[in-house]
């Protein structure tokens, strides 16, 4: 883009037609979008891509896995119950989203059309108000044009993560040059966001929105244009529609943070921009005034509960040691974890000297120093959540989401700024030594799935070492001929082949043991006419699971042991624990239907009651 920008005018020849302008103009947008090297946009839509949805959509490797854990099937339930409140809302008022004309009438039955069903999340009937309400309008959106399916229940997570890679690009190659596929590409294959980006959560759907209006923040702090404060307010709305106040919080301890260290508190004030406030406002305040208007309780169960007490005490079991988020860094940031360490200290280091200068600046003259901002702002951007929730009485991995693409963006510009010196041959080697483990693992990981022990079996061990040190080996050697240039491609191979292997070869042996859905199936499979069931003593994550899967909430004998539903039912139990049924079904007529092995669990057909 620069080259183009300053090319030397040539004469025009005598006779030549004049340049077309609008040639001109839309040749300087495709350049402005695809850059001088438009191979870089295919390299990252196409990794991208296949880092984000191999194995997730059906088109491209498969939906392989199912909804797992609690908050998945949960979320989706959610979503779905929306959808169909909303589509009821839009029968009764014989309307569409878009009005069918401009009268007063028609205008009022689509606004109830748009309301109806999309602004108080429902779970089985029910307002469930711990979250906001953004994932599942965009799960909504999903199900509406795909169907209802887990798959359609993550591209809200995969899409957004998508965003914020090719965003990170874009953002890097404006005002970082040389570092923009690396960063972008780090981002995409990290742990953390190749895990999160397939979940059916919130997570992502705070962590992308917000870290694009970070880097909008930043392009307005280096440029002076406001039409980067756009990105702020605009992506930090959605943010706060995701998952509450903990993002302008967030957002405004980074960026006071920042600006105190550099003693710059007017452009704080400058921060502050009307437009920007009105636009955030317009976007969040209707939500939160209609729910609270519909849900008197809104406040306090959302604001108090969940986020005040969630922080504040352990309500929640989700009590953690005090370097929990140590532990879930070094994971998140896998393969690059050694790398992306190594990039934070050199950012660190530079910024205690940036500041150092700035406290004392006698004491450093005749020195030459960058006073690169762009590190600065990075390093306090990932520290400040870690710090944060590190004080929190109740933690889980998603909570510090948004330090991963600061890390990430960090170790992509590291890269090239080393990119003459080379890698240091103890970094070359501790990066393989992280690709190798991660293989490692991984290898072994369809085995502990199957069998669910901590040893693995001699021919398992055997074939993950191999694999390990052939990625151990082929990583060096690709850097060593390579130079920097390569340690991207190096590090890229071992994990595609990974994501291959693990949902490509094995997606069926993670759905068997960590989803309800081949249990729903073979559910429906052998008593099909049967649609009720029960569950006893089950693990919350398939009660839930199969409330999505069958479309209706189980009954737990345990919690609602006084209205045991006396019609034919299925009964989900603990395999081998047989005797509890005798008290519940006193005087009822039961029989095994199927041991569903690979979870420990035993399905019944109980009989109507007589």
């Amino acid at each position: 883009m620069n080259t183009f920008l300053t090319e030397t005018p040539q004469p025009a020849v005598a006779g030549a037609p004049e340049r077309n302008s609008a040639v001109a103009w839309l040749r300087a947008r495709l350049v402005d979008l695809l850059g001088e090297s438009p191979w870089e946009i295919v390299v990252l839509l196409v990794m991208t891509t296949f880092l984000l949805f191999y194995g997730l959509v059906p088109v491209f490797g498969g939906d392989q896995v199912g909804l797992v854990g609690a908050d998945e099937p949960r979320y989706a339930q959610i979503a779905r119950e929306m959808l169909d409140a909303h589509d009821a809302a839009c029968v009764a008022a014989n309307a569409e989203i878009m009005p069918r004309n401009l009268r007063l009438s028609a205008l009022k039955a689509s606004f109830r059309c748009l309301e109806g069903g999309t602004v108080t999340p429902i779970l089985y009937g029910h307002a469930w108000l711990e979250k906001p309400a953004l994932y599942y309008w965009r799960a909504m959106s999903s199900f509406k044009e795909f169907g209802v399916s887990d798959w359609a229940a993550r591209l809200p997570s995969a899409s957004g993560a998508f965003l914020l890679v090719v965003l990170i690009f874009l953002h890097m190659r404006r005002f970082r040059p040389g570092g923009q596929l690396d960063a972008a590409l780090i981002t995409a294959s990290c742990v953390a966001i190749i895990g999160f980006a397939r979940g059916a959560s919130t997570d992502m759907q705070l962590a992308a929105p917000f870290c694009i209006g970070m880097l909008g923040w930043y392009a307005w702090y280096e440029t002076g244009k406001k039409f980067w404060l756009f990105d702020l307010y605009f992506f930090g709305a959605a943010a706060t529609l995701a998952k509450g106040p903990v993002a302008p919080f967030l957002a405004l301890g980074i960026i006071m943070l920042f600006l105190g260290l550099r003693r710059e508190w007017s452009a704080l004030r400058r921060t502050i921009w009307v437009p920007g406030l009105l636009l955030y406002f317009a976007m969040v305040l209707p939500w939160y005034i209609e729910v609270q208007r519909q849900n008197p309780t809104f406040v306090k169960q959302f604001f108090v509960e969940h986020n005040l007490e969630r922080f504040a005490t352990n309500l929640y079991q989700h009590r953690q040691p005090f370097w929990y988020y140590l532990a879930v860094l070094v994971v998140g940031l896998m393969p690059w974890t050694v790398i992306a360490v190594r990039a934070l200290v050199e950012a660190i280091a530079s910024s205690v000297a940036e500041w150092k200068v700035r406290v004392n600046p006698k004491r450093y003259l005749g020195h030459s120093r960058a006073g690169d901002a762009f590190p600065e702002f990075l390093v306090l951007w990932a520290l400040f959540p870690i710090a944060f929730f590190t004080f929190s009485k109740s933690k889980l991995p998603g909570y510090i989401l948004p330090s991963i693409p600061p890390l990430t963006i960090l170790t992509g510009d590291y890269l090239n700024r080393i990119r003459r010196a080379g890698l240091p041959k103890w970094l070359m080697w501790s990066h393989a030594a992280a690709c190798s483990l991660v293989t490692f693992v991984l290898v072994l990981a369809p085995q502990h799935m199957v069998y669910e022990t901590l040893v693995p079996s001699a021919s398992w061990l055997l074939s993950a070492s191999a694999a390990a040190l052939l990625v151990l080996f082929a990583v060096v050697q690709t850097i060593r001929i390579g130079g920097i240039a390569q340690v991207r491609s190096a590090t890229l191979f071992p994990v595609l082949a990974a994501l291959v292997f693990l949902l490509g070869f094995h997606g069926a042996d993670l759905d068997l043991n960590y989803s309800a859905r081949p249990l729903a199936r073979e559910m429906q499979r052998d008593a099909p006419d049967v649609r009720l069931v029960a569950v006893e003593n089950v693990r919350r994550d398939i009660v839930y699971g199969l409330a999505f899967y069958r479309n209706e909430e189980p009954v737990d004998y345990g919690k609602d042991g006084a209205s045991i539903p006396p019609g034919e039912h299925l009964l989900v139990v603990p395999a081998n624990e047989a005797t509890p049924l005798e008290h519940w079904l006193a005087g009822r007529v039961y029989e095994p239907l199927f041991l569903y092995e690979s979870q420990g669990l035993e399905v019944y057909k109980v009989y109507p009651k007589q």
